[in-house]
């Protein structure tokens, strides 16, 4: 296995294929497992880099994980790509991932080529989720399809990464309250928005949430795309794979046709 320095703690990474480097990014609770299937088909055309952030998966657990989560994740995806020497790589994050790609390409914009954000709440937090996020998460420890998810993503110890997690969200929502240091207006790499219309974290507040805050999102960065499926659930990465390795490939080589 292999490891990166990031505050003198071990973040796990592990690369796969040959290519332009294209790192996929974990979302809340989760960890590079989640991409185990889609890795290998990635890795056909891409150097794929899974990265476990720390306090999760294979990394090194953490007491507490800082309010200000996604650009803690996003120092740690910047001093890897510092640390390897990768220039204009790929982004592509899922649900918190996709908050981290673009503070990435925010903060260091001479590191990125493009980025994909799939299935994320916007530029601030999702009210009617973090009001309720300690008493969901709670429930959701009970639930057996959730702590398989949960086991599998880190071990026995999963527990102290979900309540880590969910405190993070809970004061972030209370204390910061918006997920980027820099204005939209400043983001640079090309940028493809995606989710699912049936997001089962969105589509009961507003069916139409997605196609409304991503437009506003590519209004303010005055470039960018958006592609929302009709069919799967959260994140749409994962829940309409196949679909979503289409659209995602062909934005990734647009360029070069």
């Amino acid at each position: 296995m292999s490891y990166f320095t990031f505050e003198n703690k071990q973040v796990f990474y592990q690369e796969l294929g040959s290519g332009t480097p294209l790192l996929l990014l974990h979302g809340n609770t989760a960890s590079s497992k989640m991409f185990e299937e889609i890795a290998e088909q990635y890795a056909q055309n891409h150097k794929v880099v899974l990265i476990d952030f720390l306090g999760h998966g294979k990394s090194q657990r953490i007491d507490e994980f800082p309010n200000d989560l996604w650009f803690f994740e996003a120092k740690q995806v910047i001093a890897f790509l510092d640390e390897k020497n990768y220039k204009r790589v790929d982004l592509i994050g899922s649900s918190g991932g996709a908050l981290v790609a673009i503070n990435v390409a925010l903060e260091r914009p001479d590191l990125i080529h493009k980025v994909i954000a799939d299935s994320f709440e916007g530029e601030t937090p999702l009210e009617e989720f973090t009001k309720n996020v300690v008493e969901l998460r709670e429930l959701s420890k009970h639930d057996n399809n959730a702590v398989l998810f949960y086991s599998l993503m880190h071990g026995e110890d999963w527990e102290q990464v979900v309540d880590c997690d969910t405190l993070a969200i809970a004061n972030h929502a209370k204390e910061i309250g918006k997920f980027f240091h820099k204005p939209l207006e400043q983001f640079l790499p090309p940028l493809l928005l995606t989710g699912s219309k049936e997001d089962e974290f969105i589509s009961a507040i507003d069916p139409s949430y997605f196609e409304k805050v991503y437009s506003k999102m590519i209004g303010k960065i005055d470039h960018g795309e958006m592609h929302l499926f009709p069919k799967g659930g959260h994140p749409a990465m994962l829940t309409s794979p196949q679909e979503f390795l289409t659209v995602s490939e062909g934005f990734l080589k647009k360029e070069l046709d």
